[in-house]
């Protein structure tokens, strides 16, 4: 008989006909919960799912055949790892199989807020550009010789801090601490390190260690010259205290590809001119996809043929 996978998110139709070749799939479900598990779940012995769902120790109960959670992608912050250590499930993830799709896209962040691409695009569609006039816009810093503050130089950090370097940008990181193969400025502080950029780029792990590590203070270090970037998860960023900074002035502007409670955007940052909004897409790129999907199968495949996994994560 064919093992059993609970899908929780609704999966590309590739992907879902690839699982079936060789699994028994129920899902998706409506909600990450207990109360919304399907027929047959009680034989599931892996779990798919995305790291913004829930998957705590009550699902986990609910599941009791459960061995294997695979989060689709790189976040894992909705899986409790302690409740899955105590159950002995194993947990996997993307791992950097979309690194390089979400620096190029984290790169395009930053030129759209510092070089106020999407505010052009609407000053151009809305007929506000008249004749051959040199007043347009006003002008702003390019990124040559500016400061990229990269708070989180893992997979995606380094491959922001590559790409960012090609625009000859100066490089400064933070984390949790220095890492030895980094050619660029440690700051053993997240404020300080918003203090010396001008652009600060979250692309931390989420995790409820650092909710709401970029703060009022340190948007306010951040300053009325700089910009934020977003694209780690929403919670890592302090959405009221960002929304107050950009209505007064305290930064520029902002660039976001996550939010905390997704798919709700606030009205405030709707409302906003200073801030690019773009809908998680980061990691929308086919190479990402095709990658992700992969080492996803790869996963199954090893768990069940009692193969070491591929991408495990510790618990």
């Amino acid at each position: 008989m064919k093992p059993t996978i609970l899908t929780v998110p609704r999966l590309p139709d590739p992907l879902v006909a690839r699982l079936r070749e060789s699994f028994e799939l129920v899902g998706p479900m409506e909600r990450s919960s207990p109360e919304a598990l399907p027929a047959g779940a009680e034989t599931v012995q892996a779990l798919l799912t995305v790291g913004s769902q829930k998957t705590d120790g009550a699902l986990m109960d609910a599941l009791p055949a459960l061995k294997l959670i695979c989060c689709y992608g790189t976040g894992i912050e909705g899986v409790d790892r302690a409740a899955a250590a105590a159950r002995g499930i194993r947990l996997t993830n993307a791992a950097d199989a979309n690194a390089t799709s979400v620096a190029e896209f984290a790169m395009g962040l930053v030129l759209a807020t510092a070089r106020m691409i999407a505010h052009a695009d609407r000053f151009t569609r809305a007929g506000r550009w008249k004749g051959n006039s040199v007043e347009r816009l006003p002008p702003v810093p390019g990124l040559a010789g500016r400061r990229l503050g990269i708070y989180g130089l893992g997979a995606i950090g380094t491959r922001i801090a590559t790409r960012a370097a090609a625009f000859e940008m100066e490089i400064g990181y933070h984390n949790r601490s220095p890492r030895s193969d980094a050619p660029y400025g440690y700051f053993d502080d997240l404020r300080a390190l918003a203090e010396w950029a001008d652009v600060l780029m979250v692309s931390v792990r989420a995790s409820a260690e650092n909710r709401h590590a970029v703060d009022a203070a340190v948007l306010a270090a951040l300053g009325p010259k700089g910009h934020l970037v977003n694209i780690s998860r929403g919670i890592a960023v302090d959405e009221e205290a960002l929304c107050t900074a950009l209505e007064h002035g305290t930064i520029a502007g902002a660039a976001l590809d996550v939010y905390e409670n997704e798919p709700n955007v606030p009205e405030r940052l709707r409302a906003l001119e200073n801030v690019v909004l773009t809908p998680h897409i980061a990691a929308g790129s086919d190479a990402a996809q095709i990658a992700q999907q992969e080492l996803l199968l790869g996963n199954l495949d090893a768990f069940f043929a009692g193969r070491p996994l591929l991408s495990p994560v510790d618990l």
